[in-house]
Formats: structure tokens, sequence, C-alpha cells
């Protein structure tokens, strides 16, 4: 593990867009193995897309950066738990970043929420609040339940489409698959969760 916070805290930014970027596979495998050239080299490659998505959940500029940081650091610590054969590199780091993000945001929630019952104590709270988080709540785990029918090409794409915001382009380049077949499996996955949902045409 690096020596302290300086490698991940270096100013985030955006790779070339006209430069082939490096193998991802080959540098995790060797990060796995304390290689920290590889590891800034996999930083040059994911921080731009990590503090993109980072920023899209949490909006806040110095919150991302710290999370960002914060993602950066667990690649560095878990790469040996990467594998292969469950997908590509891209996806994982942003599925970290993700899921750190959505912490923060449920962390920061979570604080809200509970400042807001000390307050509201000696209120009764609304059947219709009630009847309102009952119903967001189900509905919330309804889409996870759909989102496990699909195939692992078609969740990642959405979640990389409607979560990170990105183009069909921009998801094709970072799954390593063709345009169109992306454009293929998103569409069909968008019609396979909108039966499971039983959304009507």
């Amino acid at each position: 593990m690096p020596r302290d916070h300086r490698m991940v805290s270096a100013v985030v930014h955006l790779p070339d867009p006209g430069r082939r970027g490096p193998d991802l596979q080959e540098l995790i495998g060797r990060i796995a193995l304390g290689d920290q050239d590889a590891f800034a080299r996999l930083y040059d490659a994911v921080a731009g897309p990590v503090l993109g998505l980072v920023r899209r959940v949490l909006r806040d500029p110095a919150q991302s950066e710290e999370v960002a940081q914060e993602v950066l650091l667990e690649v560095w610590r878990t790469a040996a738990r990467y594998r292969p054969e469950h997908g590509n590199v891209m996806p994982w780091v942003m599925a970290i970043a993700h899921h750190r993000a959505v912490d923060r945001v449920r962390s920061a929630q979570a604080a809200a929420d509970r400042d807001r019952r000390a307050a509201a104590a000696a209120h009764t709270t609304a059947f219709d609040e009630v009847a309102e988080q009952v119903e967001g709540r189900l509905e919330r785990e309804q889409v996870r339940r759909c989102l496990k029918t699909l195939t692992e090409l078609q969740r990642e794409s959405l979640t990389l489409a409607y979560y990170s915001g990105y183009t069909y382009p921009q998801v094709a380049d970072v799954l390593g698959a063709p345009l169109g077949t992306v454009k293929t499996r998103m569409r069909d996955a968008l019609i396979r969760m909108r039966d499971c949902l039983g959304v009507g045409t």
C-alpha cells in the first residue's frame, strides 16, 4: 500500500480521449502484487470517470473529491480480489465508486433523519407520509429484483447509462463491446425492466 495518501490526493484529471488507454486488467494484476507504478497508471486512467460518477451522485465537489480518493485507495487495497471472469476492470472500479458514493449519501441522509426524528419526537407522523415511505421502499425493492433478471452486460450497460450518465459509445468503450451490441442489449433490458415492473406501453 502507498506510504500515505499523496498518490491519490493529486489533482484528478481526465485522460486524453484520443490516446489508447492502458491494459487495465494487466495493471490490476500488477497492483495486486504491490506495484505502485501500475497503480499510478491505473489512477490516470480511471480517476476522471470515478470523480465524474461520484459527483453526479453527491453533487458536492469537496465530498466528491474525498470519496473519489477513498475509492482509489480501496482499489489499491482490494486489487487482489478482482476476478476477470466477473467482468472488465472499469465496471468493477465504477461499481466500487457507485457503492461508496451511495454509502456517503445514505450516511448523510441517516444523520439528517436522526436530527429530524429528534426534533419531531413529540409529533405523530401522518399516515399518508408513512404510506409514501413504504411505497417508495417497495418500488426500490421491485427495481432491484427486476435488475437481477437481466444479464450481466445488460445490468452494466443500464448502470453506466442511467446511473453514471454515459452515452452509448462511452458504455461500449467501457465494456469493451461493439456499439451495436450495447444498443441491442440496452433495448432488450429496458423492455424486460418495463415488463417486470408492470409499466404500460
